[in-house]
């Protein structure tokens, strides 16, 4: 195996099992380390992948600039609150805007409908769903950036089962986030789950995808039957 097959595997390990970690009696410092490790593995994973790469190495090095604000946000949520982490993830978002629009499909009507569909869908379904309405407005600003995020990945020419899917996944576990924020009754492990799997799992794809397109021969890994 590659060095860069291996930073993804401890990344799915890592990102995988740090939903046991929320049973374990771990220093602070600790368990914001391991949160961040999974997407953080997976930003150098995606640059080892961009420094082999000739052509589309700006697209290698723009998922991984990604995936770092990623990292940052889920450490940063924790460190300086939800303000300073929205803002880590939304310039993670307006980042994966400029690659998926460089990398944009050919324009089809369908494709158009479905995407305006999706930005307005998470934008509205955002708004209305804070249990404080005084936040609704800075958490459909925030999910603009998520939205056009989604809907860019949509239009892209990356595998839509793998990058489109993964995006949508991030933008469902936000949803769960503004829909169990101030709802004590909501704040339970399996909703904890969702959020974190749903989550972790879209980056993964994310990355997935992105490389099978733009990865080296070297580090490529197979594409999918």
């Amino acid at each position: 195996m590659t060095a860069a097959r291996w930073v993804l595997f401890a990344a799915l390990v890592a990102g995988s099992s740090y939903i046991g970690s929320w049973a374990l009696p771990l220093p602070p410092a600790a368990a914001i380390a391991w949160k961040g490790a999974g997407v953080g593995l997976l930003a150098v994973y995606a640059a080892l992948n961009a420094r082999e790469m000739n052509a589309g190495a700006l697209n290698g090095w723009l998922i991984a600039a990604v995936m770092t604000f990623g990292a940052l946000g889920d450490v940063v949520l924790e460190t300086n609150g939800f303000v300073a982490g929205a803002l880590a993830f939304l310039a993670g978002h307006l980042t994966a805007v400029g690659l998926y629009l460089r990398n944009r499909r050919p324009p089809v009507l369908a494709d158009l409908t479905y995407a305006g569909a999706l930005f307005v869908f998470i934008i509205l379904t955002a708004y209305l769903l804070p249990h404080d309405r005084a936040t609704a407005g800075p958490v459909a600003i925030y999910a603009t950036g998520l939205a056009a995020m989604t809907a860019a990945a949509w239009l892209s020419r990356f595998p839509r089962p793998l990058v489109a899917a993964g995006a949508m996944m991030f933008a469902a576990s936000d949803l769960l986030i503004f829909l169990r924020t101030g709802r004590p009754a909501l704040d339970v492990f399996p909703m904890s789950i969702a959020v974190w799997g749903l989550y972790f799992a879209g980056q993964a794809l994310v990355v997935l995808g992105v490389t099978l397109r733009t990865a080296s021969p070297a580090t490529r890994l197979p594409e999918p039957a």
